[in-house]
């Protein structure tokens, strides 16, 4: 008889983290501890999200995978670990998934795979399958990675209900970029089953979707602003309106800096760059084909960052 599955309680802010690199590309272990000391491991962050697109996980091996999960694992103690599942097929993200379980991971989080961007996503039949074959394969639960409409990867309402239906799903990150698609999403989701999880990660919706309506925050802006977030989330809890509109002004020119300019793709570099600024690693370079920040652009974060950081707003880092 098995044992019943543990499924960690993903209320309160996760943080997405980054993953810094060294100048050939490997992995800066050293500036990763500094990174999670610095935005996982203090009070107000509930859970840590690893191997997502915050930490490039699509660009990373097996082995580097699992690795950051242990290290991460070790360094944060208990609390809750997500691991990002980036997969062109059902059968490497059973690979992956079967790994991170392996690794230490409390849960799976699910991104479509590529095929389903060809319109296979517009009906619940494909992506169920999917999440069907990729739980049915683990031990632990999993979220579902919702990608913004435009990208072509988006689920419906409908498809999101059906996903949330089932027994191992206990969360979805909902990144679908519209307000209007945010709302019928979470209805959805908490029609099928309210104890899912909706977590909030719509760059310049945190606000917005909060008011409306969520379980937490998931983001890899935590990584870069910790503080903040814990303050909007406490504020939210609090049903104080008028707190969470003085955190959002505080995190507005922070969240402009690093989704404002365009590619939007640069976002999670641009935070790279903000902890440079902070001093907590050395290379702010993504892995290719992703390519660094320009200079100037490099300049107006390290700016922001350094008034946000004068203002209290960003923590001193020791």
């Amino acid at each position: 008889m098995s044992k019943p599955m543990k499924k960690p309680d993903l209320r309160g802010v996760t943080v997405a983290t980054v993953l810094p690199f060294r100048d050939d590309s490997s992995i800066d272990w050293d500036g990763y501890a500094r990174v999670l000391d610095y935005c996982a491991c203090p009070d107000g962050i509930a859970a840590v999200f690893v191997n997502g697109h915050a930490g490039e996980g699509g660009s990373l091996s097996d082995d580097e995978r699992q690795a950051v999960i242990e290290r991460t694992r070790r360094q944060i103690g208990s609390k809750p670990l997500l691991a990002g599942i980036i997969a062109h097929s059902t059968a490497e993200a059973i690979h992956q998934a079967q790994l991170a379980e392996a690794a230490g991971a409390d849960c799976a989080v699910l991104f479509p795979p590529a095929p389903l961007g060809g319109g296979a996503s517009a009906t619940s039949r494909a992506p169920l399958a999917f999440v069907q074959a990729v739980s049915s394969a683990i031990g632990i639960p999993v979220s579902i990675f919702q990608y913004p409409l435009a990208s072509g990867f988006g689920y419906s309402p409908e498809t999101l209900a059906k996903i949330a239906a089932l027994d191992s799903v206990i969360a979805v990150k909902e990144g679908s970029d519209t307000m209007l698609a945010y709302d019928e999403n979470r209805r959805a989701v908490k029609q099928a089953d309210p104890s899912v999880a909706i977590l909030p990660s719509n760059f310049n919706w945190f606000l917005p979707q909060l008011a409306v309506g969520g379980d937490g925050i998931l983001s890899g802006l935590v990584s870069l602003a910790p503080h903040l977030f814990a303050e909007l989330w406490q504020a939210s809890l609090a049903d104080d309106l008028n707190a969470m509109r003085a955190v959002n002004e505080r995190l507005y020119p922070i969240v402009r800096s690093i989704y404002g300019p365009a590619p939007i793709m640069d976002m999670h570099t641009r935070m790279k760059v903000g902890l440079k600024a902070l001093g907590l690693i050395r290379n702010a370079d993504p892995r290719p084909p992703l390519l660094p920040v320009l200079p100037a652009l490099c300049d107006a974060i390290a700016t922001t960052v350094g008034a946000a950081r004068a203002a209290g707003d960003i923590r001193n880092v020791a």
